[in-house]
């Protein structure tokens, strides 16, 4: 019976957001008291349970979030981002122009969330098409995948690090075993995909005024050195520390150092700070400037953040409840590998409520009470529960209708190529969590 509520709750979430059209906050919260309500849980300890799990979701993960979107806008508004296209551009040549978009998407998408990404690239886009009379499905394409594979598969992007502090997953683990994945993911479906003839047949074109964002003249964007140094810093600091896990004694005061240093939320306050600095005051603006376009990042994520929150509080209704328990025992019984459940889970709920966020919040608190009796890392089954809220981006996702609108395509050539792409990444990191799991991480 427990079992059966939960999956009522599920289906009242899908029905507020996909009849009602109630936004994923309110749902979420609605879904966890009825679930707790008819788990039999009393009315205190329901408002408690919500209470509990919001904030325990969102403890660290709001400085994470929130310099993540602070270092993504100062990028953006500096010409960072554009001046690290530009470079690779020039270096790769017009013929490999894929690989240059690709790249620069993959490096700047570390920090940067999709929706902020993209606005910022597709001028950029733009540009090279006009120049190059290459088509736009081949110039752009490529940087949107390595969004959608940054966005997927690394923290601190909003699903995977939601996750990783749900499951008390390593960040730095996560991202280094996310990276091993998303490389060769990446580079499948970003290049050999894009060059396909399925895709080539796909008709896109430069929407008539519809991107007004400025292009920067060579003189106004910071260095290529300066603009990789910012985009780099998280992931160095975060990777040295999960290294240093792996190669230094547990009482070393290095490792105590490097831990410190390399947590996702110093991590990034840190590249917050050089990014500042580096691509602000550094280049004649004033401070109050910086300042506030570092506010206006913060109002941008302001949804982002309750939602996961209220995937939080769903997750600790069920706990409460008692449901946990018998979740164990009946997957336990199971002949499925835990990482399958979490990305079918994750899949299913992402197809029927188009929101990621949601896919991976929810999923996580279903999985969550099996995590402990695995086996398997918590590293990898974030990666297994945020591949699954990628598949099969279609006509209920936001994300869906921005690729059709900026690339000037039909409903029918949008859902050829993003939903086709959006599956395939989905199910290639699958593949990449299994492999791993299989030789022992």
């Amino acid at each position: 019976m427990a079992l059966f509520i939960v999956a009522l709750g599920v289906a009242l979430l899908l029905f507020l957001m996909m009849t009602v059209k109630l936004d994923g906050f309110t749902s979420l919260i609605l879904t966890s008291l009825f679930v707790g309500l008819m788990e039999g849980m009393p009315l205190a300890k329901v408002a408690k349970s919500i209470f509990n799990g919001m904030g325990s979701q969102l403890s660290s993960l709001v400085l994470i979030l929130a310099f993540g979107a602070m270092v993504g806008k100062l990028m953006a508004d500096s010409g960072a981002a554009q001046r690290i296209a530009t470079t690779f551009i020039a270096k790769f040549g017009i013929k490999r122009v894929q690989w240059a978009m690709l790249l620069t998407s993959f490096i700047v998408g570390v920090t940067m969330f999709f929706e902020a990404g993209f606005i910022m690239i597709i001028p950029i886009v733009y540009t090279i098409v006009k120049e190059t009379k290459l088509p736009l499905i081949q110039v752009g394409l490529p940087a949107v995948i390595g969004l959608s594979t940054t966005h997927s598969f690394l923290p601190p992007h909003p699903g995977p690090a939601a996750v990783s502090v749900l499951y008390n997953a390593s960040m730095g683990k996560t991202l280094f075993y996310g990276l091993i994945i998303a490389i060769p993911c990446a580079i499948l479906v970003g290049v050999v995909y894009t060059r396909s003839n399925y895709v080539k047949s796909a008709i896109a074109s430069i929407p008539e005024g519809l991107v007004s964002s400025k292009v920067l003249s060579d003189e106004e964007m910071p260095g290529f050195a300066s603009s990789m140094f910012v985009a780099l810093t998280p992931v160095v600091l975060m990777a040295a520390a999960t290294f240093g896990e792996i190669f230094l004694p547990h009482k070393s005061k290095a490792l105590v150092y490097l831990k410190f240093f390399g947590d996702g939320p110093i991590a990034l306050m840190i590249t917050a700070l050089i990014a500042m600095y580096t691509l602000g005051i550094a280049r004649g603006k004033k401070m109050d400037e910086v300042v506030k376009a570092c506010s206006n990042s913060i109002k941008g994520i302001a949804m982002i953040l309750i939602v996961i929150g209220a995937g939080g509080s769903f997750k600790q209704v069920i706990v409460d409840a008692g449901v946990a328990n018998v979740m164990k025992q009946v997957v336990g019984g199971l002949d499925v590998s835990p990482i399958v459940l979490a990305w079918i889970i994750a899949a299913l709920i992402r197809v029927a409520v188009g929101s990621a966020t949601v896919a991976i919040t929810t999923a996580s608190g279903i999985i969550l009470p099996i995590l402990a009796t695995s086996g398997v890392s918590p590293e990898l089954m974030v990666l297994a529960t945020s591949c699954g809220s990628v598949f099969a981006s279609h006509v209920n996702d936001p994300g869906f209708w921005m690729f059709k609108e900026y690339f000037g395509i039909s409903v029918a050539h949008a859902l050829k190529v993003r939903t086709m792409y959006t599956c395939i990444l989905a199910v290639l990191g699958l593949i990449g969590v299994l492999a791993l799991n299989a030789v022992g991480f």
